[in-house]
């Protein structure tokens, strides 16, 4: 019988361990957790790290696991059930807006994309599932720090970087904007990050009640938006982004909103 490799048990028992336990683990956590020295559990986490597997906290030095296991396919997010739970409705929301869908989760300081739903065109898209996005520009980051205090946190100590001329960096206006989101129940993103795209997004809850993601749409600012001087939203993209959130939501469990 062909014997296995260690190396490879080890990796994968760290992997599993950063899975079902708390949000960060320190070296000597892994360590002591899984019977192992200090210098081979750094080791093998510096190897991890550098396939993208595994993400280290600058400011703890804390590890979690990274975004590359969801490009390789893996659903380590689906024990939320946020992903299954939305697809169906993703789906419909692209057909009825004609935009392409995003659904985003707040990871170590952004959004990282677990689900996209292509334009419903013959337009050339690119698969952006994996992908990052800032919290404190984007409509998907916006909900996310306006509903999950975690969320709201990375997005205040987090270098908030000016992508155009129209993004909202100052603390206080950054704050306004979001009792502006909660209040209306959805986010907005005009130019804010990309020039001529704009981009609007509700927060999806669990049976808790709990923010767990957010759904939105983003297109060219001509479709998404009216045609005049301020620019707003339309009104029937905002309600049909709205009532995807809620649809997953209450699949989720968390009844009506």
């Amino acid at each position: 019988m062909a014997r296995n490799i260690q190396s490879l048990e080890r990796a994968a028992a760290m992997l599993r361990l950063l899975a079902g336990g708390e949000r960060r683990l320190g070296l000597s956590d892994i360590a002591s957790s899984l019977g192992l020295a200090k210098g081979t559990a750094h080791g093998i986490l510096r190897t991890l790290q550098q396939e993208g597997f595994v993400e280290q906290d600058d400011a703890s030095g804390r590890y979690q696991l990274g975004a590359e296991l969801l490009r390789l396919g893996t659903t380590y997010l689906d024990v939320h059930e946020l992903r299954a739970r939305a697809l169906v409705w993703a789906d419909d929301l692209a057909r009825s807006s004609g935009e392409s869908v995003y659904l985003g989760v707040l990871h170590q300081q952004g959004v990282l994309i677990v689900h996209h739903v292509f334009r419903p065109d013959d337009s050339r898209q690119v698969l952006e599932i994996g992908a990052m996005q800032p919290l404190h520009s984007t409509a998907l980051g916006k909900v996310l720090s306006a509903y999950d205090p975690v969320a709201h946190s990375e997005a205040l100590e987090a270098d908030r970087k000016a992508f155009t001329d129209r993004t909202v960096c100052e603390p206080e206006a950054f704050e306004h904007i979001l009792d502006v989101t909660r209040a209306r129940g959805y986010a907005a993103d005009v130019e804010e990050t990309w020039e001529g795209v704009a981009s609007l997004a509700a927060p999806i809850h669990d049976r808790r009640r709990m923010p767990v993601g957010a759904v939105g749409i983003t297109g060219a600012v001509e479709r998404l938006c009216r045609p005049d001087e301020e620019r707003a939203l339309r009104p029937e993209l905002i309600a049909a982004v709205r009532d995807c959130a809620r649809a997953v939501s209450r699949d989720l469990g968390a009844g009506r909103f």
